[in-house]
């Protein structure tokens, strides 16, 4: 294999995609999507997630200490594309029919549809040059029964879930085919 330099670049590494639910100030929910996540192993097994650049949703974690994160599935894609696609601080972005249910052990927004939702407390950040890094503590996750169904194998989970993954302001599904560029699918809303 001939390799050349390029250059900083992760354009072939493929990111997993997460909705960060947070609450306004009024308490109406918010969420925004991110793919800059990572786990550690501390005492636990955690969270590593990054923001970079001014976004409520950074804005609302940092007040908060708290948020939830939820697995993009193809199912998903055009509102996560939505929310993906929209500032937070425009005052009707949540103006959106979305089912919206409390997390079980954090106060924080869940998106019923989402079948695999972390509920996080902030342990520590990591600011930097406009990014945040935060570790955080799993508090909880709810997870879809059929992820907990111990007769199917991971294949036929992930296939029944399919989560959508990103390269390069591009989605893409699980088994690798082209979904969309970033703010096609939300025209689908």
């Amino acid at each position: 294999m001939e390799k050349v330099s390029i250059g900083p670049s992760n354009k072939f590494c493929p990111q997993t995609l997460f909705l960060y639910g947070t609450y306004k100030e009024d308490g109406t929910p918010n969420f925004g999507m991110f793919c800059w996540v990572s786990y550690y192993w501390g005492e636990d097994l955690g969270v590593m997630a990054a923001i970079c650049e001014n976004k409520l949703t950074r804005d609302r974690i940092r007040a908060n200490g708290a948020f939830s994160m939820g697995l993009v599935t193809e199912e998903m894609l055009p509102l996560a594309d939505y929310f993906g696609n929209n500032s937070g601080y425009g005052t009707t972005k949540m103006d959106i029919s979305a089912a919206i249910e409390k997390g079980r052990i954090l106060d924080v927004p869940v998106l019923e549809t989402c079948p695999w939702t972390f509920e996080l407390e902030v342990d520590k950040i990591f600011a930097d040059g406009g990014v945040d890094i935060y570790l955080c503590k799993i508090r909880n996750v709810l997870a879809d029964k059929t992820l907990c169904d111990e007769r199917l194998s991971l294949e036929e989970k992930l296939k029944r879930i399919r989560p959508v993954r990103t390269v390069d302001r591009t989605y893409f599904s699980w088994s690798g085919d082209l979904i969309g560029k970033w703010g096609a699918p939300m025209k689908n809303l």
